[in-house]
């Protein structure tokens, strides 16, 4: 038996997240649980005020939160294995396990990468001097774009092996589009909280143009000068506003800005299953996942590159409907749910340990030799 802890921000403890839904762990590592594989998860203390501020205060300066995995600790020590989705659970998990004195591969920890990598050309020689010790602790490197695992190798001379993320379909059942008659005027949505959004460029490309009834939402400050008659800019607050979005839209927009970390991913998969067209903006490694054939692909910052994709679309029906059937197929066949990104991490998992078993038996005295980040997919 494998026990891993999956060590996730403050906030998702599956304990407290969304109860009543039954959806288990956010992101869907629950989906590893078997015979084979147990699970813990990280827990979120009760805090009150002063000590919520201390532990964020702390987590700002640093940029993990060591407070919330320091309360963690004995789960984190006791496992063969501790899972991370984001460089601020896996940097505090790799601090708290130096500081134990454990040694590389016990237990086995996973970093996942995802804004580290935009990040770090602006980070100072300390804080690069730090993060490059801490994650010299780590014995699998992973990231979610083939983008962010070549800065890996550039960085930190290290093999990163890609996780392709995945869709809860309990929140987002497939929904083959079977046809395509677009509104008018075509209605544009577009939604994400991601820091990488383009609101500018979508705004500037359809703002008082009649053809086009643009939804942005979005919980990030958007300037009011790019509010216009038809492009309504408000918050998407919870799962039936942001379905409420996708079934009144005849396109999905996620325009962005260039970054790394396949940004903008969450919602083009959503829209996928959804059976929408989808127009992306061609940056941050999206491609490892959807090709021209499945969504239309726009430069960053290209108004008129993105009027140019919406008109295609509505002016040819049929090559909109083509293009998202076969997004789902694709889907369908990478299988791009969180049940599949659980097992990739089932699957790095064991082969690290049996790779580690096998240079343990065969090396001189018993003494391990662990070398798991050679793993690549």
């Amino acid at each position: 038996m494998t026990n891993v802890h999956v060590h996730l921000f403050h906030g998702a403890d599956p304990a407290r997240y969304r109860q009543g839904d039954n959806i288990g762990c956010l992101y869907g590592y629950h989906h590893a649980e078997s015979a084979e594989f147990t699970l813990t998860y990280s827990r979120d203390a009760d805090e009150r005020k002063p000590m919520r501020f201390l532990r964020r205060a702390l987590k700002a300066a640093l940029g993990f939160d060591l407070i919330h995995t320091w309360r963690n600790r004995e789960a984190i020590l006791a496992c063969d294995a501790v899972w991370t989705h984001t460089e601020q659970e896996y940097l505090s998990a790799a601090l708290l396990l130096l500081l134990k004195g454990r040694a590389q591969g016990r237990p086995l920890l996973l970093a996942q990468s995802i804004w580290l990598l935009d990040k770090w050309p602006g980070y100072g020689a300390v804080r690069r001097w730090v993060v490059r010790k801490l994650i010299a602790r780590a014995d699998i490197l992973t990231t979610h774009s083939s983008v962010n695992a070549a800065l890996v190798r550039e960085y930190f001379g290290r093999e990163a092996a890609q996780v392709f993320y995945g869709l809860n379909l309990q929140d987002f059942a497939l929904a083959e589009p079977r046809a395509w008659t677009p509104h008018t005027p075509l209605r544009v949505g577009a939604i994400g909280n991601d820091r990488d959004r383009d609101w500018r460029t979508l705004a500037t490309a359809l703002r008082d143009d009649a053809r086009y009834d643009v939804r942005i939402a979005t919980r990030r400050r958007v300037p009011a000068s790019l509010h216009a008659d038809n492009v309504c800019i408000a918050p998407a607050i919870g799962l039936n506003a942001a379905r409420e979005l996708y079934d009144w839209a005849d396109v999905i927009v996620v325009p962005l800005r260039a970054n790394t970390h396949a940004s903008g991913l969450t919602v083009l998969l959503e829209a996928v299953a959804l059976g929408k067209p989808v127009i992306v903006t061609d940056v941050g490694g999206l491609r490892d996942y959807f090709g021209t054939g499945h969504v239309s692909y726009v430069p960053a910052h290209d108004a008129a590159a993105l009027r140019r994709a919406l008109d295609e679309l509505r002016g040819n029906p049929a090559l909109a409907l083509a293009r998202a059937q076969a997004a789902m197929r694709h889907f369908i066949a990478r299988d791009y749910t969180t049940r599949e990104f659980a097992l990739q991490h089932v699957r790095l998992t064991r082969a690290a340990l049996e790779h580690a078993q096998g240079t343990s038996d065969a090396a001189p005295n018993g003494q391990a030799v662990f070398a798991p980040r050679e793993l690549t997919r």
